[in-house]
């Protein structure tokens, strides 16, 4: 049986260093007797002081605890409970410098990952700084020594909930009313047994899904559904998994989108959607543009969702095929392509790190165009059928760059491809998180 590594006792001693550089999540990297310190809120450039929060055999972890020489990249935080909360990590970075980050991240890693270099780097996607989120989830816990309840965001590094007022990057609608949750959780019996919100917004509503670990009472009931009425918010209860989730008020609420004008998609709050959706009004016609869609092309989507680009793409190619693992995704894709009116998109349930596409009938004529749009994991296990698929074309949304990395050297070692562009989309400014978007083509024999 394997033997417990023991944790480092962490040193108490306060350091002053020069921080050669950033690595890929904005830490500052300083040097101190030869060996890696990652320095939590120091910047490229700057002289500070840190104190250890954990060592390591081959490096360290620290924390700023003081700026002697400051970069000229360096800004206030707009949040008051920034280096507390863990949601954002960049935000003492002014914007320009965090865009930059992240497009040496992305480019390093393609290097790294795949030693490749895009033939032409994409301008990058950028939109709204603050009050972007309208996806979140939300923790909630009763803290006995405070005798409060706290709503909010996970604090940095750390299982407790942070003790916050209002969130900078949050819609409004919730941002500033977390406060409020609070309040309307400690008035209810089940105070203790509300473990989280998921909140989830269209351009007009707000949904919150309450997860309660024990039945509601009549009582609370009315009180959510009354704070739900005063505060022009959607109100449901979610008892168990997904499939417990249910409205309290109104009775028959639907969100919905639009991803592009003259379209609609209908959303249930715990479905997959963009969490920015300033961003992803303008990653749709990006896409759209390099897939240089025309009515004569057969597209197929993996990874596809709600639709989000199968519809757009049905309303200029002859044929797509959304392929999609989540049941419920894909039934809610399906209703919203007749929604749409939308009759040359169709959608298929399969697992795609276990599905041979080219068994499905629909995959027979294969197709000349393909859009992926991946989880963190990537697309590994589909890259070999593609070109067997007979696309000339793909086109690769990312969420992480170090598996976009892989997959692209993959595609281009492996399968035939070259890398004709790519580039960085800012969906989650002021943090570390890459979106990407990068375009494959077959190279000719």
């Amino acid at each position: 049986m394997a033997r417990r590594q023991r944790r480092q006792k962490v040193s108490q001693e306060r350091i002053t260093a020069h921080i050669e550089g950033l690595a890929h999540d904005g830490r500052g990297i300083a040097r101190v007797e030869g060996k890696t310190v990652f320095v939590d809120g120091a910047l490229a450039g700057e002289e500070v002081s840190f104190y250890y929060t954990r060592h390591h055999s081959k490096y360290d972890e620290a924390k700023i605890d003081a700026v002697h020489l400051a970069s000229s990249k360096r800004v206030k935080p707009r949040c008051q409970h920034f280096g507390v909360c863990g949601g954002c990590s960049l935000m003492h970075m002014e914007p320009a410098a965090q865009l930059a980050l992240k497009q040496q991240t992305l480019a390093e890693q393609l290097h790294h990952f795949g030693q490749l270099a895009p033939e032409h780097w994409l301008s990058p996607l950028t939109g709204p700084l603050w009050g972007y989120r309208r996806k979140a989830r939300l923790g909630v816990k009763y803290v006995h020594k405070k005798q409060k309840v706290l709503v909010g965001f996970r604090e940095k590094a750390s299982p407790f909930v942070a003790e916050l007022q209002q969130c900078e990057v949050l819609d409004p609608r919730v941002g500033l009313r977390l406060h409020d949750l609070a309040d309307l959780i400690a008035s209810l019996d089940a105070y203790q047994r509300i473990a989280q919100i998921e909140v989830a917004m269209d351009h007009t509503h707000t949904a919150l899904v309450f997860r309660n670990l024990d039945p509601l009472s009549k009582g609370d009931q009315q009180k959510l559904i009354a704070f739900g009425e005063q505060q022009n918010l959607w109100i449901y209860q979610q008892s168990g998994g997904p499939d417990t989730v249910s409205p309290l008020w109104p009775l028959s609420p639907q969100l919905h989108y639009a991803p592009e004008p003259g379209l609609r998609l209908d959303f249930a709050p715990g479905d997959f959607t963009q969490v920015n959706a300033g961003i992803n009004e303008k990653m749709i016609p990006l896409a759209m543009s390099l897939l240089d869609v025309n009515q004569s092309d057969r597209i197929l989507d993996l990874f596809c969702g709600l639709g989000n680009f199968t519809l757009p793409l049905a309303k200029r190619a002859a044929e797509v095929i959304g392929v999609e693992g989540d049941a419920s995704l894909v039934a809610h894709a399906r209703r919203n392509a007749q929604l749409n009116h939308l009759s040359n998109a169709l959608f298929e349930q399969a697992d795609l790190t276990q599905t041979r596409l080219a068994d499905y009938p629909w995959a027979k004529a294969g197709f000349n165009k393909i859009l992926l749009d991946p989880p963190r994991s990537g697309a590994f296990e589909v890259l070999g059928q593609l070109a067997d698929l007979g696309a000339e074309l793909l086109v690769y949304v990312s969420c992480n760059p170090a598996t976009l990395a892989r997959d692209a050297g993959e595609l281009v070692q492996q399968y035939g491809y070259q890398l004709s562009a790519a580039g960085v989309m800012d969906m989650f400014p002021h943090t570390g998180h890459v979106e990407s978007i990068a375009v494959f083509h077959k190279v000719s024999a």
